[in-house]
């Protein structure tokens, strides 16, 4: 999980709209902007219904392990579980 070049994310959330720009150990700074945002979409009102933490690069593709299985169906460590049991 985590942010690409950022690392994992250690407080509750961190949700940025747009790019991050530098080298990846660059500290991040959130401010208040000092331009009047005057387009459509900085204004509009946001309707968020669900937040995807699965990392879109690397491990933590799947939100849940019962996503994943239905994704990926049955795999061999279960068929030899089941063989077990």
């Amino acid at each position: 999980g985590g942010f690409p070049r950022y690392g994992l994310v250690n407080q509750d959330y961190v949700m940025l709209r747009g790019a991050v720009l530098g080298p990846k150990k660059r500290l991040i700074t959130l401010r208040k902007s000092l331009v009047v945002q005057t387009k459509r979409f900085a204004h509009e009102k946001i309707n968020m219904k669900w937040i995807d933490t699965s990392s879109k690069t690397g491990h933590g593709r799947f939100q849940t392990t019962a996503e994943k299985k239905a994704f990926m169906g049955k795999l061999k460590k279960d068929f030899l579980a089941e063989s077990k049991a």
